[in-house]
């Protein structure tokens, strides 16, 4: 090869790197592609979210090749609110947003028209925990009716989701081990977790992760019988949905009160895995495209 067409090699491989894609050289080698732009919004009540925002991003960042950036909010109550989603070009710049608020009585709706806008427009989420029960208002413990004012955040999530029940461990168990998000992982037991309910399941939901949960008697269900026993309750955990227009992918799992289920190695993968099923680059096997693998 001459000169000249090594020059020409050259500039065609530093042009297609420029674009973040990835290059197979004759030896397998994989020039790096660009890493995966990870929003990560994480604030309000109830939960540890400085230490959480810290495990998620570590996590992330250690397993795939990305970037993720924490945004967080100064109020750690039901109100909490974020001054990125004032914009309407919020989302501008990231390949999938993780929505790991707990913001339950921010009814704004043009504020929450505004984050639904970029994922109706085609930009992944993955939504943790309280993100459930976040943004809701009218009878919202009621089943919603698709198209309803009140019903726009849970059907960008695929499940509604209204309260859930007392701290106990959680039997997590892959109900579809053929999805590429589940594959080969094996059903665990949780520490003391909240098991979210299902009030309501949308169209185009794909149940991935069932949970089980044994509920003690409370105070008054003890007054009435004391000798009543523990219930199991059941609800999905985990799912897939597709939302808007353009169909765009959104993960989602209710498990993640504990500081420590979040550092959990099985938890941890069960996001990972959203976040590159979201993006399209997850593997049928279950991992990570060869630009985004470490």
């Amino acid at each position: 090869m001459n000169v000249g067409s090594v020059c020409v090699f050259l500039f065609a491989l530093l042009s297609l790197c420029h674009l973040g894609t990835g290059v197979v050289l004759a030896d397998d080698s994989v020039v790096r592609a660009s890493p995966l732009k990870v929003l990560l919004v994480a604030g309000g009540c109830c939960h540890d979210y400085e230490t959480q925002s810290k495990l998620l991003k570590e996590g992330i960042e250690q397993r795939i090749h990305a970037n993720v950036t924490v945004v967080t909010s100064d109020q750690s109550n039901t109100k909490a609110t974020f001054e990125i989603y004032e914009a309407d070009d919020w989302a501008e710049g990231y390949d999938v947003v993780i929505h790991d608020e707990c913001s339950a009585n921010v009814t704004e709706r043009p504020y929450v028209d505004r984050i639904l806008a970029a994922h109706r427009n085609g930009t992944p989420a993955v939504n943790l925990h309280c993100a459930m029960h976040s943004y809701r208002w009218g009878n919202y413990r009621a089943p919603v009716k698709p198209g309803a004012d009140n019903a726009a955040w849970y059907e960008m999530i695929g499940v509604q989701s209204t309260v859930h029940g007392p701290r106990a461990p959680i039997d997590v168990l892959y109900t579809n081990s053929n999805h590429p998000i589940t594959k080969g992982m094996e059903d665990w037991r949780t520490i003391d977790e909240e098991l979210y309910n299902n009030v309501r399941v949308f169209d185009g939901t794909s149940a991935l992760v069932g949970g089980n949960q044994m509920v003690p008697p409370n105070k008054r269900q003890l007054k009435m019988n004391p000798d009543a026993k523990a219930k199991e309750a059941t609800a999905v955990v985990a799912w897939t949905n597709e939302y808007g227009p353009k169909k765009t992918r959104i993960f989602s799992t209710s498990l993640g009160h504990q500081n420590e289920t979040v550092a959990d190695e099985r938890y941890m993968e069960l996001v990972v895995r959203g976040v590159l099923w979201a993006t399209g680059n997850l593997a049928a096997d279950g991992t990570p495209t060869a630009a985004l693998s470490k």
